[in-house]
């Protein structure tokens, strides 16, 4: 799945909550040396912009290219927080309600006193095209998204779902329409973790349009990646987001979104979605991970030229280093857990749990455990240092790495905060899950 192409979903339809998207929005160590670093916005920043953003709509890479059967992302954090409206103390300490009636009387004639001379004596003429300038801000806010509805477990006709987890399903489409309810009923249950608020949670998808019949891109479709997301926190439409919440790791879940649930009144035109279309889900729950989650599995200890690793539970690992050792000159890795899941590729997005120590003294920098938040990141994106960017492509899912990164893959010869200049890193690496995002 890439950017560059329509997707089957889009962003939330509610007001993001502050932990939504990426809670460890910082980069391990700090921003990247030199001018040309990438940028990541967190969702805390994104969330107070003010309006809303249209459901459906998300940013597309420059010069990208639109098709009609490639699988697409749904996640997009580009909805905007509610602005508020400041008001003021109706009877201030000190001023009884008659005075401060006057007073706003007088300063009313006052300003409008000015505002009439300025316009009588500007170029000895009226300007009768000007408003006050904060008119427009006494406008209360207009949402654009109509309510969702609640989620129900059945309705009078629900479609017809054949197929295995983990394959793509087939879906018949009924005769009659849809009762327009938001149902989310639960085909067969998994034995994995739930999914809560927050948890970093990847899923694989089948789609069709009950209105029209027709088929929505697959996530199974064309080498396709599953799609990771914070489930609950509106980065996605809610018939995806708010589907997931509850249910376990494992579980094929049937959807029936109305288009309150989905793209709204406005559909998705790229697609071929009307305004009035009623949409069709198959999810597969692949895994699901809490922002403090960590991998588990037998230990290989590191070689002796190796920094040793303490597994500190879900506190930062401690890092001894080898005494005497001479600084790195190339990127090392060593598996310290051995993951079962897939190998991640070169742009996938990752959830990772990390920490940072310096090479020479084993002294710790950054860790997202101490902050009991999961970071993400596309791999090869420039994003991260190179070392993390090299280091972590081909690793399996579910794997913790050692890396022992030179000063050159790291921060070099500037340095960053508690990183000296020309220092090597050590990071112990957990890769909890990997995918479309």
């Amino acid at each position: 799945m890439t950017e560059k192409t329509p997707s089957p979903g889009g962003a939330g339809t509610a007001a993001n909550d502050s932990s939504a998207g990426d809670p460890a929005a910082s980069r391990p160590g700090g921003p990247l040396p030199g001018d040309g670093e990438s940028i990541v916005v967190p969702p805390s920043i994104l969330k107070q912009q003010a309006g809303w953003a249209q459901p459906g709509e998300q940013p597309r890479a420059s010069g990208g290219t639109k098709t009609d059967d490639t699988p697409q992302i749904f996640a997009s954090t580009v909805r905007r927080g509610d602005t508020s409206e400041a008001g003021y103390d109706e009877n201030p300490p000190g001023v009884g309600r008659l005075g401060v009636i006057l007073g706003t009387v007088l300063a009313v004639l006052l300003a409008g006193s000015a505002v009439t001379l300025y316009l009588v004596n500007k170029d000895g003429k009226s300007d009768t095209a000007a408003k006050p300038a904060d008119a427009a801000k006494s406008a209360p806010p207009t949402p654009t998204a109509d309510p969702v509805p609640p989620i129900k477990d059945s309705a009078k006709v629900l479609p017809t779902v054949t197929g295995d987890f983990g394959k793509k399903a087939e879906i018949q489409v009924p005769g009659e329409a849809s009762d327009g309810s938001f149902v989310v009923k639960v085909l067969t249950e998994g034995t994995g973790p739930k999914v809560d608020k927050n948890s970093w949670t990847s899923v694989d998808y089948t789609a069709k349009d009950w209105t029209t019949g027709k088929d929505i891109p697959s996530s199974y479709d064309n080498n396709g990646k599953p799609q990771i997301f914070q489930a609950g926190t509106d980065a996605l439409i809610p018939a995806l987001d708010q589907a997931v919440v509850g249910k376990k790791a494992g579980s094929r879940v049937l959807v029936v979104a109305p288009p309150a649930a989905a793209f709204g009144s406005q559909g998705k035109a790229d697609m071929s979605i009307g305004a009035k279309d009623d949409l069709i889900f198959v999810i597969d729950i692949r895994n699901a991970n809490a922002p403090d989650s960590m991998v588990s599995g037998t230990v290989t200890p590191p070689p002796a030229d190796f920094p040793q690793v303490k597994d500190n539970g879900k506190k930062p690992a401690e890092i001894t280093p080898v005494a005497g050792a001479k600084d790195p000159t190339e990127l090392k890795s060593h598996v310290l857990i051995k993951g079962t899941g897939p190998a991640v590729e070169k742009g996938e997005k990752v959830v990772v749990q990390y920490t940072g120590a310096l090479f020479k003294d084993g002294k710790m920098f950054d860790s997202s455990l101490s902050k009991g938040q999961a970071f993400s990141f596309p791999v090869g994106g420039g994003q991260v240092i190179q070392g993390w960017d090299q280091g972590l492509v081909g690793q399996t899912v579910g794997s913790r790495v050692e890396l022992v990164i030179p000063a050159a893959l790291a921060y070099g010869d500037k340095g960053q905060g508690d990183i000296p200049p020309g220092a090597p890193l050590v990071f112990v690496v957990d890769i909890l899950d990997a995918g479309q995002g």
